[in-house]
Order: structure tokens, then C-alpha cells, then sequence
């Protein structure tokens, strides 16, 4: 099998610490533990014995994992190392060669390039800058044939922070029930809307639902290495056998404190904080787009810590990043990765000194390219 490369991934794994200013990150500045948990639950950590613990999740934060999802229970809920291990059993578990994948786009490209990588065909379904990068329902409507085992959706959307219309949640689960196909929808950033009130999940809208969620985006804790799946028993228990095959379980601390995270109360206490920290940098981030005007517009995101903008400089995404990072050490995405170029991510979930730095020098590349 050919795997293709990863090129967001690959270029942040290669350059990510190795500049002096990433924004390259789509989640928000993480917690330590002292800033998280009280002192009891600390020294409750150091009394935990290191071993495998149960290899689907503990059962305590599987049930708190189901609280988020009406009508689940803990048998509905595989935990993962990340949603990227989520996203991979979603895929590697649920689609045969004979199948076709119709996939989001712009999107995080994991799921494109592990489906492309096991010989599945991939359909392309697009959000549309001009409809506030909301979905075309008929460009959907006409990719859906028999073959269509999955439709696979980001929303909150990664790169462009776009949240879909509750109406148009509503119209995709109704043509993947005429099909009879499955929504894959990863909803990481659910919990990371600027207007404080919380993306609706798919789960729910379709028998035939698949959620890929985790700890590392709207809750700051990617270190803790978190996701889960949420779907029908029966699928989450086959998922957990091809979960045999790649990581067995995730950490028992991490359970530990993700169980802890997810009770109402510090969950939301963690959203607040995080929500906080993109409003103030989004602040910042739209006045400078005002200040370059001539150079760059943008849709701001309803959610996530990111901000997908347009250029129009005479210059790739590539090379315009690549300039950045090695004459400035400053570092953002090439929209290039997401397969558009004269566009760039950047991340608003830094530190606001980080993003104010960066966003200086990045003015000093402007003013030499002009």
C-alpha cells in the first residue's frame, strides 16, 4: 500500500518546534495540569497504578463522553488516542474497495488521504466562499451514487471555522438516509464557538451516524492524547477490535483527567477559557486584516482557533509560507495543503504576545514582497 503524504501534517511535525512563532496551531494555548485541576485530584493522580486500564475507555469517562450524546450510553463510545486515531478506525473499519467516500472540502486531509490510501474512491463535495462557505446541497445531491458508503463531514469546519446551518445539517442527514450511507462527522472543535453557544451534533439526525471527537482542539488538551468515537453499539464494537491492531488503549492518567475535564462544571470552565482566548485574539487578527486590506479578506470563523484568508499577492501559498518561516520564524499554513492555493491559516489560539509578534514580522514580509 502507498500511503500518500500528509502535507499539513508533515510540514508542522518537520517545522512546528523549530520556529520561534507557530501559527500554524488550530486549537487554543493548552493547560498545564496545575491550571486545570484542583490540588486533591492532583495528588490523586500520583495513587493511580501505570497499567493498561480498560482498552475502550474507562468506564467512568466513557458514561461522561455519553452525557455529551442523548440517547448514547457507555457502549456507544470507543475512547482513541486523538481524534486522528478516531478518524483512522472510522475509516479503516467501515469502508471496502468497492465503496466511494464523498469528502468535505476544504477539510483536514486525514480522512481524504487514508481513504485514497486504501485504494477508495473519493468524491469531493465543496464549501462555498461566496454562500459563507456553506455547502452547494445540489453539488452533494449529484455525488451520491450506490456506491456511496460514506459521507464524511468537519463541522465546526477546519480550515475555515464555518459552522453549518442547522437547516443544512438537516438536509445532508436526509440525502445519507435516502442512500443509505453513513455520516462521519468530526465535530473537534464543537465546544469552540465564539458566540458561546454549541454546534449541534449529527449524532442524532440519522441511524447511521458516526462522531469523531477528542480533547485536543476546543478543550486545549491535546497533550492528553484523547478522542473518541460515538455511534451504534453494534459498529462502535467493531471498531474497538480493529482498535486491537493499532494502539490497544490510550493512557490510564489521561483517562483519568479527561474524565475529570468532561464533568459540567470544569467542562465549562474550560470552554469559557478557551472561547475567551479566541475572541481576544480574532479581536486583534480582523483589525490587522483591515490595516492590509489591499492584501487579504476573509469570512472571520464562527469556531476553532483559526482564520482562513485570501490573498492577492502574486506569490504560491507555498512559497509565501516558506518565506515566512525561514526569513522570519514565523509560521503559518499554506492553503496549499487544503488543495487552495492564495489562501493561508492562521492560528488564533496562541498566546496573544505570540500572535502579535508574529503578525509583525509577517507585515515586514508584506511591505518587501510589495
Amino acid at each position: 500500500m502507498r500511503i500518500e503524504p500528509f502535507e499539513l501534517e508533515r510540514r508542522q511535525s518537520v517545522w512546528e518546534n523549530r520556529v520561534k512563532y507557530n501559527l500554524t496551531e488550530s486549537g487554543v494555548h493548552p493547560y498545564t495540569l496545575e491550571e486545570l485541576l484542583e490540588k486533591e485530584e492532583l495528588e490523586e493522580l500520583l495513587t493511580i497504578r501505570l497499567g493498561y486500564g480498560q482498552t475502550n475507555g474507562s468506564i467512568e469517562l466513557r458514561e461522561v463522553i455519553s452525557h455529551l450524546y442523548p440517547g448514547t450510553d457507555l457502549d456507544n463510545i470507543l475512547v482513541t488516542n486523538g481524534s486522528a486515531e478516531a478518524n483512522f478506525l472510522g475509516i479503516w473499519s467501515n469502508l471496502e474497495l468497492k465503496d466511494e467516500l464523498i469528502f468535505m472540502l476544504p477539510n483536514y486531509m486525514q480522512i481524504w488521504g487514508i481513504a485514497r490510501s486504501f485504494g477508495i474512491t473519493v468524491a469531493p463535495f465543496h464549501l462555498k466562499e461566496e454562500l459563507n462557505w456553506q455547502p452547494d446541497i445540489e453539488e452533494l445531491k449529484a455525488l451520491i451514487s450506490p456506491k456511496t458508503k460514506i459521507i464524511a463531514i468537519c463541522n465546526p469546519n477546519n480550515p475555515t471555522g464555518a459552522v453549518l446551518r442547522e437547516d443544512t445539517m438537516q438536509e445532508i442527514a436526509g440525502l445519507a438516509k435516502k442512500a443509505n450511507a453513513w455520516i462521519f462527522s468530526d465535530e473537534i472543535y464543537r465546544g469552540a464557538e465564539l458566540n458561546g453557544e454549541e454546534t449541534p451534533s449529527f449524532w442524532g439526525l440519522h441511524d447511521k451516524v458516526i462522531i469523531s471527537c477528542g480533547l485536543s482542539k476546543a478543550y486545549a488538551l491535546p497533550g492528553l492524547r484523547i478522542g473518541w468515537l460515538v455511534g451504534p453499539k453494534k459498529t462502535i464494537e467493531k471498531m474497538w477490535g480493529y482498535h486491537d491492531y493499532t494502539s490497544i488503549t490510550t493512557g490510564i492518567l489521561s483517562n483519568r483527567i479527561a474524565a475529570l475535564v468532561l464533568q459540567p462544571e470544569i467542562r465549562q470552565q474550560v470552554l469559557n477559557r478557551n472561547r475567551r482566548i479566541i475572541r481576544e485574539n480574532l479581536a486583534i487578527l480582523t483589525e490587522w486584516v483591515v490595516t492590509h486590506a489591499d492584501v487579504f479578506q476573509f469570512i472571520p470563523p464562527q469556531a476553532g482557533g483559526i482564520a482562513f484568508l485570501k490573498y492577492n499577492i502574486s506569490i504560491n501559498s507555498t512559497a509565501l509560507t516558506t518565506k515566512l518561516r525561514e526569513e522570519k520564524s514565523v509560521f503559518i499554513v499554506a492553503g496549499d495543503c487544503f488543495g487552495m492555493d492564495q489562501y493561508v491559516r492562521i492560528g488564533i489560539g496562541s498566546e496573544k504576545k505570540n500572535l502579535l509578534a508574529g503578525l509583525k514580522l509577517i507585515d515586514e514580509t508584506l511591505e518587501e514582497l510589495k
